[in-house]
């Protein structure tokens, strides 16, 4: 059960079971946080609901503040952690392409399952559609390896590149997510008043 339960109290066998379990833990809370709904997920480009921005915001500094703690304590080993290596163009592409699907679609790709997962029809049409992407990608990468392999930057962090000592860059990050919170809050009352 990962490096918080030895493997002498829990089987690694029954890593599976609880990954599932809170895999579904998980959808709940985005269920019920709205993240079916492409017209939620779509109201933080139009200014009218942010409740994606700061569920993930929210999300990434608790992870931030876990695993330096959890490496604090010697739980894990914070610098063993996978990073996917960075590939400046392709990487800047990719973003572009997966911004463009997410406002014409109104979904990134796990919350498209999620709205699957509860019958919702365009959730379902944009998973086929990330799977015929998929395939497309697959057919055409020997003509784009090149491009894809190129401005190569390793496995790099924030904290590497910026110098930044990790207690200090999540200090940082929480400062910003405050001020985010706060700015976001004045412009959702803004829009409210000129809605109403």
């Amino acid at each position: 059960m990962g490096p918080l339960i030895p493997n002498e109290i829990i089987s690694p066998e029954w890593n599976h079971v609880f990954a599932v379990l809170i895999g579904i833990a998980f959808g709940i809370v985005m269920e019920s946080s709205g993240f079916s709904s492409s017209r939620k997920i779509m109201g933080s480009f139009y200014a009218y609901d942010f409740t994606m921005i700061r569920v993930f915001m929210t999300a990434a500094i608790t992870a931030l503040i876990g695993v330096l703690y959890m490496d604090y304590f010697g739980w894990i080993d914070r610098t063993e952690l996978f990073v996917v290596p960075t590939y400046l163009g392709a990487t800047i592409i990719g973003g572009a392409l997966m911004g463009i699907g997410f406002l014409a679609a109104g979904f990134c790709p796990g919350t498209s399952f999620l709205a699957a997962a509860i019958g919702k029809v365009d959730g379902m049409v944009f998973i086929g559609g990330a799977f015929l992407g998929i395939l497309f990608f697959g057919e055409i990468f020997p003509l784009i390896s090149d491009f894809y392999y190129a401005n190569y930057l390793g496995h790099i962090t924030i904290e590497e590149s910026l110098g930044i000592a990790p207690d200090w860059l999540a200090l940082i990050f929480v400062v910003i997510a405050v001020a985010v919170f706060y700015v976001l809050s004045i412009i959702r009352k803004s829009v409210q008043k000129v809605k109403y």
